[in-house]
């Protein structure tokens, strides 16, 4: 006997309910649309690497930052440890938005120079709740440096009829923010993948949020000069004439492919990987 579907069997077998429920079907999903995030590494060998980056779709409310005042605490994490739990627990506890995930870089948390990964979401287009985009990463190694979007409404991806508008934009070296948080001493042992044995290492700045001023001159000691689990980096002055740090995209999932979810952790999961990582790379 051939089985049914547990669905079909319930109708079978449900005939008053059958013609409402699969009335109802189509407009389960008459607004879903799968949309891909891409994170590209454009920085050059030698160059900056980034944290697991945080993504979130939400109603425009979501505020990661404001040049000017104080980083949150949940920023803080982000910026001086690439710790992304805190930031997906305020975005939740926001209420601006449902959906927000880590983009990890494969087996390799960091995204190194050229790196690139991409993770696929399905998303109700005519939700307030999915209409902007939003990320944030910490730019390593560094103190507390960070990239985000500090304008909520910066990048819709639909417009308020629920059409696809989509995103494709470069962050250039002079975008790197400074979290404010933590003195940009450059010494290892408060330097995040450049020696940093633990989280919320570091000289309490008690700064603001404001353009990061750039690593110390090569010869100096600093970054510049640094090495760290094979990883150099003479070429990371990210305010040289033409540095590109990464590129982000949001696309529409071709039609027929295969939802890419690989080397994808979410939320504090992927940020517990980047610090073991860091913790056994030391």
């Amino acid at each position: 006997m051939k089985m049914l579907p547990a669905c079909a069997r319930f109708l079978k077998f449900s005939p008053a309910l059958a013609g409402t429920v699969l009335t109802l079907l189509p407009a389960l999903h008459a607004d879903a649309f799968d949309v891909r995030v891409t994170i590209e590494s454009l920085a050059p060998n030698g160059g900056t690497l980034l944290t697991p980056v945080w993504v979130g779709f939400h109603d425009g409310t979501f505020d990661l930052y404001d040049r000017g005042a104080p980083a949150s605490a949940a920023l803080e994490r982000l910026a001086e440890d690439g710790t992304t739990g805190p930031l997906s627990a305020a975005f939740a506890a926001s209420g601006a938005g449902i959906v927000d995930a880590t983009i990890v870089s494969g087996l390799f948390p960091p995204f190194a120079p050229g790196a690139r990964t991409s993770k696929d979401f399905s998303l109700d287009a005519s939700s307030p709740q999915n209409r902007y985009f939003s990320y944030a990463s910490m730019v390593i190694p560094s103190n507390d440096a960070f990239i985000a979007n500090g304008n909520p409404l910066a990048v819709p991806v639909f417009d308020g009829t629920g059409a696809f508008i989509g995103a494709d934009f470069i962050l250039v070296g002079s975008m790197i923010l400074d979290a404010g948080t933590e003195v940009n001493d450059e010494l290892p042992m408060n330097t995040a993948f450049l020696g940093q044995a633990s989280p919320d290492t570091g000289l309490i700045e008690g700064g603001i949020v404001e353009l990061h001023p750039g690593f110390r001159l090569a010869g100096s000691g600093g970054i510049l000069d640094g090495s760290f689990a094979g990883f150099s980096f003479e070429n990371a002055d990210f305010l040289a004439p033409g540095y590109q740090v990464v590129r982000i995209t949001v696309t529409p999932v071709p039609e027929g492919s295969t939802v890419l979810s690989g080397g994808i952790l979410v939320g504090a999961l992927g940020a517990g990987l980047f610090m073991r990582f860091r913790r056994n790379a030391a």
